[in-house]
């Protein structure tokens, strides 16, 4: 069993978000880099899998060389290998060139399970495991929340609006998983120093025959702001039934909810 996992290198949701100077971006200069949150659940999910069907874990990462902190990472949890695309172009580049990136680096590898996170945070969108599941011509199965493989198909739970859904279908398939899904092992300080020596294999986009038209962002961002400084609250004073008449007064006039 081969099973690829889509890793992706964000900012740490902790820092202190700054606006760049020029007003499109933000300011990561000084910001701790971590493994996608949510990633992390698909790499333990895939260490599941080779532990129960044997088998090989390769996670794939795209961007500039920092990324390879956080493939690191996963070497450490157990990963057997990692591959890097890397090209600065693709840490700003919008979901279809990311996916269409790591689709080749995946049809190459014909793995017969792809996990992904949910969703990278920070963007949030949760677009690219669905461009490459359409590239590959894949089944899709995403908020995963508990996945049963096997060497003929899956069965997996997903969450909807007040329930569950269960897929089954044949592999290879792409899967997205959410928080629930499993618990992530942490790094022991055996699997650290055994990712020294696990490879990383770096891919540049031409090598994968993209060009730079393929990677160039088809979105723009005309600014990015702060969101307005919430105004400061407000003590009510007197007894019960004073603050009473205060509270329905103030919600009327000023916040305008009854």
């Amino acid at each position: 069993m081969k099973i690829a996992v889509c890793v992706k290198y964000v900012p740490d949701t902790a820092i202190r978000v700054k606006v760049a100077a020029d007003g499109k971006s933000v300011d990561l200069s000084d910001a701790a880099f971590v493994v996608n949150p949510y990633d992390e659940f698909a790499v333990e999910e895939a260490l599941q899998i080779k532990e129960k069907l044997g088998g090989e874990v390769v996670v794939i990462g795209a961007g500039s060389e920092k990324a390879t902190a956080g493939l690191r990472t996963c070497l450490a949890m157990g990963a057997d290998r990692a591959i890097l695309i890397q090209d600065d172009t693709l840490d700003a580049a919008d979901s279809l060139a990311v996916g269409s990136a790591l689709a080749r680096v995946c049809r190459e590898l014909a793995p017969d399970v792809i996990l992904f996170g949910k969703h990278a945070i920070g963007i949030d969108n949760g677009q690219v495991p669905a461009v490459v599941a359409e590239i590959l011509d894949v089944p899709q199965v995403s908020v995963v929340v508990k996945l049963e493989v096997r060497a003929d198909g899956f069965k997996a739970e997903r969450e909807i609006e007040g329930a569950r859904e269960v897929v089954e279908g044949s592999l290879p398939a792409v899967f997205t998983a959410q928080k629930g899904l499993n618990n992530p092992r942490y790094a022991s300080l055996k699997g650290i120093m055994a990712a020294k020596k696990k490879p990383i294999e770096a891919r540049s986009a031409a090598s994968l025959g993209l060009s730079a038209d393929e990677l160039a962002s088809r979105l723009s961002i005309e600014q990015v702001t702060l969101p307005p400084p919430r105004p400061p609250g407000k003590i009510l004073t007197g007894d019960a039934a004073e603050s009473a008449g205060q509270l329905i007064r103030l919600l009327r006039e000023e916040a305008k909810i009854i």
